[in-house]
C-alpha cells in the first residue's frame, strides 16, 4: 500500500453509529472527507465490489463474501471492526490475496460482561417468565434463586471474563476458573483459583462461558461435560454458540435439568424454526451484550487507529 492519497472506504456502515465514527476520525486526525461511507449491508458480491471500488484500506463491519473480496482491486488492508474477524472473513483467502487483516480488542468487555451478569440475574430470579405472567394479568410466584455464596465457575479470563469475575464476586459469588494455563498446570489467576474444565462443569452452581471460538474451544462445553454439571446449573454463554454442543443443553433444559442464558447462537440469526426458540428453562438475547454506545466508541477508535497505523505505513 504504497503512494498517496489512500482511499478509504466503510462499505457497511450503520447510521445509528454515524456519529461514534466521527468522533473516533476526528480524535485519531482522520478527515471525515478522506472516508467513503456506505450503510447497511450490500446485498451481494456484486455491491460489494461496486461499494469497495478501487480503495485500498477497508473497514469492515460484516461479513464479506469470497467472490467480493478476490475481485477488489486495489484492497491492502482490511480492518474488521471487532475481534471475530474468522467469522465473517475468509482469512486464508485474504492472506492468499495480500490483503492485511487487523482486528478491534478489547472495546467492549465491560458491556459484554455487564449483559453476562444481566442474563444469569435475569435466569436466577426468572425475571422474563414472571414479567409476562404480569403482563398476562397472572400472579403466580416462583421462587428464584439467590447467588450470594453459590460457586460460578468462569470459563475463559480474558477482559472479558475477568470483568464478569469481579462482578460476580461484587454479588458474593465464590468465583473459580478455568483458562489454558489450568491445562498446563497452573491453579491461580489474578487471585481466581483455577480448576480442570471436567471439575470445574461438575462443581459450579453456574457456569459462564467467555472464550473466542476457534479449532480448540469448538463444542468445548461438550455434551458429556453438560451431563456432568448438577440439576439446577446455570449455564450463561455470551461467548459464541459453536463453544457449546447446543442439542445436549437443549436435551438438559427441556427436561427442566439446566438453566440455559444466551447471547449467541449458531447460526446466526437464530432461524425461525429453531427448536431453541421454544424451549423452556432459557433466556435468550439476539447478540446485543457488546451494544452500548460507550462499547461502540471504543470500537471505532480502535479502528482508526489502525487506519491512522496504516495510513502512516502506506506514505
Amino acid at each position: 500500500m504504497r503512494g498517496a492519497p489512500v482511499k478509504i472506504v466503510h462499505p457497511d456502515g450503520s447510521q445509528d453509529e454515524r456519529g461514534e465514527l466521527e468522533r473516533a476520525l476526528q480524535e485519531h486526525g482522520i478527515p471525515l472527507d478522506d472516508v467513503e461511507v456506505h450503510y447497511g449491508a450490500p446485498a451481494d458480491a456484486d455491491e460489494w465490489v461496486s461499494r469497495v471500488g478501487d480503495a485500498e484500506l477497508v473497514m469492515l463491519g460484516w461479513s464479506v463474501p469470497d467472490a467480493a473480496l478476490e475481485r477488489f482491486p486495489a484492497v491492502r488492508a482490511i480492518v474488521f471492526l471487532g475481534t471475530g474477524a474468522a467469522d465473517h472473513i475468509n482469512l486464508a483467502l485474504a492472506d492468499r490475496l495480500g490483503i492485511e487483516v487487523r482486528t478491534v480488542s478489547g472495546y467492549g468487555d465491560d458491556s459484554v460482561a455487564e449483559h453476562a451478569l444481566a442474563l444469569l440475574l435475569s435466569m436466577a430470579r426468572r425475571i422474563p417468565e414472571h414479567d409476562a405472567q404480569v403482563r398476562n394479568g397472572q400472579w403466580g410466584q416462583r421462587a428464584g434463586t439467590l447467588l450470594r455464596g453459590k460457586t460460578v465457575g468462569v470459563v475463559g479470563l480474558g477482559g472479558i471474563g475477568s470483568r464478569f469475575a469481579q462482578l460476580a464476586t461484587g454479588i458474593g459469588m465464590e468465583v473459580v476458573g478455568w483458562n489454558r494455563s489450568a491445562e498446563r498446570g497452573a491453579s491461580i489467576h489474578d487471585g481466581i483459583p483455577l480448576l480442570p474444565l471436567d471439575e470445574l462443569c461438575r462443581r459450579a452452581d453456574v457456569v459462564s462461558l467467555h472464550l473466542a471460538l476457534n479449532r480448540d474451544t469448538e463444542a468445548l462445553i461438550s455434551a458429556e461435560r453438560i451431563d456432568s454439571m448438577a440439576p439446577g446449573t446455570i449455564l450463561v454463554n455470551t461467548a459464541r454458540g459453536g463453544v457449546v454442543d447446543e442439542a445436549a443443553v437443549r436435551r438438559r433444559a427441556e427436561a427442566g435439568e439446566l438453566r440455559y442464558a444466551a447471547d449467541v447462537f449458531d447460526p446466526e440469526p437464530l432461524p425461525a424454526d429453531s427448536p431453541q426458540r421454544q424451549s423452556p428453562n432459557t433466556v435468550l438475547t439476539p447478540h446485543v451484550a457488546f451494544f452500548t454506545p460507550e462499547a461502540t466508541l471504543e470500537l471505532y477508535r480502535g479502528a482508526c487507529a489502525h487506519v491512522a497505523t496504516l495510513l502512516v505505513k502506506a506514505a
